[in-house]
C-alpha cells in the first residue's frame, strides 16, 4: 500500500484515526483475498455520496439564488454523478493509493472510473468523520467550484438544438494537450459534421467541451450566458 502521507496532503488534512482513510482506499475484492477481517469502503462510500451532497447543495444554494429548485437539483446531479467523482478522483491522484485484490489489479481496477469514483466517496467520508463537515467542505468546494465554472447546460442546450435535424452529427475533439498531470489544459473543438463551429479550453475534457458548446450557441442566435 502507499504510504497515505501523499494522500493527506492532497486532502488538506492530517488524519488522527488514519484507518477511516485506509479503509476509504481497500476495495472489496482486496478484503475478500485477506483471512481476518480487513475494513473497506463500501459503508464509507454510503455515507461520503450524503456528504458529497449536502456540500454541493448548500454552495448551488448560496452561489445561484436566482435558480429555480428543479434547475438546482439538474446542476446538482452533474456535480455528483460518477464521472465527476471519477474526475475528482483522478485530480488527487487517487488510483495510487488503492488497495486492489490480485484479480482487480491485473484487470486495470486502478484506473477504473467505477471504483476510482466510488473510492472518491469514501475518501470523503472519511475525511467528514474525522475532521468534521468542515474539513470536508474545505477539500470539495474547490473541485466542485472548478467543475461547475461553466454550466452544464451549454453542451446539453447544443445537442437539443442539433437532434432537431436527426441527420446532423455533432461531435468534440481534443486539439491539444498540456501541462503536468495535476494541471492539466485541453483545448476542444465541437463539430458539426465536417465544420468546426466552436472551440474551447479548460483544465478538464469535460469543461473545454462546455466552453466549445459555450461558443457554438452564439452561432444559433444564443449568447452562452449563464442560464
Amino acid at each position: 500500500m502507499e504510504n497515505l502521507q501523499g494522500l493527506e496532503r492532497a486532502l488538506g488534512h492530517q488524519f488522527s484515526n488514519i484507518k477511516l482513510l485506509s479503509a476509504a482506499v481497500t476495495h472489496s475484492s482486496f478484503a475478500n483475498e485477506q483471512r481476518r477481517g480487513t475494513e473497506y469502503n463500501e459503508r464509507l462510500e454510503f455515507l461520503g455520496d450524503s456528504v458529497l451532497s449536502i456540500v454541493v447543495s448548500e454552495e448551488l444554494f448560496i452561489s445561484h439564488r436566482h435558480l429555480p429548485e428543479g434547475e438546482l437539483t439538474r446542476i446538482r446531479a452533474a456535480l455528483v454523478c460518477e464521472t465527476s467523482c471519477y474526475e475528482f478522483a483522478k485530480k488527487i491522484g487517487l488510483g495510487q493509493y488503492l488497495r486492489l485484490g490480485k484479480g482487480e489489479e491485473n484487470s486495470g481496477g486502478r484506473t477504473r472510473p467505477s471504483i476510482l469514483a466510488d473510492a472518491f466517496e469514501a475518501v470523503l467520508a472519511a475525511l467528514y468523520l474525522d475532521g468534521g463537515l468542515e474539513a470536508a467542505r474545505a477539500f470539495i468546494l474547490p473541485l466542485v467550484r472548478d467543475e461547475q465554472a461553466v454550466p452544464e447546460d451549454y453542451k446539453t442546450r447544443l445537442q437539443e438544438i442539433i437532434q432537431q435535424n436527426p441527420e446532423e452529427r455533432l461531435r468534440y475533439v481534443v486539439v491539444d494537450e498540456s501541462g503536468p498531470d495535476h494541471n492539466k489544459s485541453f483545448v476542444v473543438e465541437v463539430h458539426l459534421n465536417s465544420n468546426v463551429i466552436g472551440r474551447g479550453e479548460g483544465h478538464s475534457k469535460k469543461l473545454a467541451e462546455q466552453q466549445a458548446a459555450r461558443e457554438a450557441l452564439k452561432l444559433f442566435g444564443e449568447d452562452g450566458g449563464r442560464l
